[in-house]
């Protein structure tokens, strides 16, 4: 049973992030039927935590003999977490808290810290997708999913951005507990007791301009034509090459493949179109060169993991759904 909870703290720590663990873990919700945590905050490195806010430090009379009771352990996100070396006694004290099945969450760059102690190694990750490839440069035996919220790899649990963290303590708690004190949580919260795609829906990926030596031309051609459908072999005609020399250049010079280039600029499309317009479907499909609203809706969930409404209501309201 998941009864007492522990949120570890290093200098740097962001009170936002310790902020939803302790919404979801620390308030005694007893009086309407939930389960009331035992609830801590410990520190790492002594009685006093600076945050990254300034002027603003926490204080905690719990040390790290704190986590050998915990059966559930959170690490928050911080400032310059990914650079910084740690204590080996928490290190090691999440090692053993991991063997002996205690959960272990990270929130945003606290993954950073559990690579550290090398809970990472073999296990699929999450992490904020600013901070992926630093993630999996760090720890190469780490298997690092950029486009998640949340990775439970059981006793390992890892979320990537801020409100990630909320959809992981309310996945333990729908786990542990079952989905009716996990609704009810989150209905105090105001949130969704479960959140649909991954951090794909939300990364900045403005229309890239080409600086290519060979395809730049016809790549800003494409760019400017998405709604036409247009083959390889006339693709190389623009660019005045063979099709086999045109693929193997834009391959060199794109890392990609035409279809695939073309692919994802249509979707860049849609996602500017459903954010800044009330445009139907039909007419998206249409502009981006999708054709059918069905077609704009699988490849659109095929690379984003949420449907083109979903998105819509995401970054413009319920009502623009």
């Amino acid at each position: 049973m998941l009864t007492n909870v522990a949120a570890v703290l290093l200098d740097g720590a962001h009170p936002f992030e310790l902020g939803v663990v302790c919404e979801v873990f620390g308030l005694d919700r007893s009086d309407e039927g939930l389960p009331a945590y035992d609830f801590a905050v410990a520190s790492a490195e002594g009685p006093a935590i600076a945050t990254h806010v300034p002027g603003l430090t926490l204080s905690t009379p719990y040390g790290l003999d704190r986590l050998e009771e915990a059966d559930l352990i959170v690490v928050p996100a911080g400032s310059h977490y990914i650079g910084r070396t740690y204590p080996p006694a928490l290190l090691d004290a999440l090692v053993r808290a991991a063997e002996r099945g205690t959960k272990v969450l990270s929130v945003c760059s606290g993954v950073f810290v559990l690579g550290a102690a090398g809970l990472l190694d073999g296990r699929r990750c999450a992490v904020h997708w600013r901070h992926a490839d630093k993630l999996a440069a760090r720890h190469p035996l780490a298997k690092v999913e950029p486009d998640v919220l949340y990775v439970d790899e059981d006793p390992v649990i890892t979320s990537a951005g801020t409100a990630s963290g909320i959809d992981a303590c309310l996945h333990i708690v729908r786990k542990e507990q079952g989905p009716e004190v996990a609704n009810s949580i989150a209905r105090r919260m105001v949130v969704p007791p479960h959140r649909d795609g991954g951090q794909a829906q939300y990364i900045e990926r403005p229309l890239p301009r080409s600086q290519c030596d060979t395809v730049g031309e016809t790549l800003a051609w494409m760019e400017r034509h998405l709604d036409q459908e247009v083959t390889v072999e006339q693709l190389a005609a623009r660019a005045h090459m063979s099709p086999r020399t045109f693929a193997r250049r834009f391959q060199q010079e794109t890392g990609t493949t035409p279809y695939r280039w073309l692919l994802r600029q249509r979707v860049l499309l849609a996602q500017e179109l459903l954010e800044a317009t009330d445009q139907t479907m039909d007419f998206i499909a249409d502009r981006t060169g999708f054709g059918t609203a069905a077609a704009l809706r699988h490849q659109f969930v095929r690379s984003l993991g949420t449907t083109p409404n979903a998105y819509r209501r995401t970054f413009r309201g319920p009502q623009a759904a």
